[in-house]
């Protein structure tokens, strides 16, 4: 055996639309094709790869500061990081920018509805 690539995150969350509709208007994922799995939830998609898997639980909203996470981030690889950072911005969305010059890359961190802490990376030279 030998591993590819990672595949999905699965994220729990209270907050099922709200968070299809972060997912969506933040990162630019989309909603699609999904099993008929016999409990709510949604599958957001970065291209043809159904990155992000949604499961819809019952409870009061919390967030990831509020409980001990063992999975500390997740993260993507983008281009467009002046667009990205214009557009959260716009929307009010903190983030905070991280500049590794060893490996030339710029991170932009910021956290979902549910507290879950995700950084987007960009070259630096793009």
């Amino acid at each position: 055996m030998q591993i590819g690539n990672l595949d999905h995150v699965n994220v729990r969350t209270t907050q099922l639309d709200s968070m299809i509709d972060w997912y969506t208007k933040v990162l630019g994922l989309r909603s699609g094709d999904r099993p008929n799995f016999p409990f709510p939830g949604a599958w957001m998609y970065a291209g043809n790869t159904a990155a992000v898997h949604l499961v819809g639980v019952d409870g009061a909203p919390r967030t990831g500061s509020e409980v001990d996470l063992k999975l500390e981030h997740f993260a993507f690889a983008a281009t467009g990081r002046n667009e990205f950072e214009a557009k959260l911005r716009k929307m009010g969305i903190q983030y905070r920018r991280v500049e590794i010059p060893t490996i030339n890359l710029i991170q932009i961190n910021l956290s979902d509805l549910d507290g879950n802490h995700i950084h987007i990376d960009f070259p630096a030279d793009e």
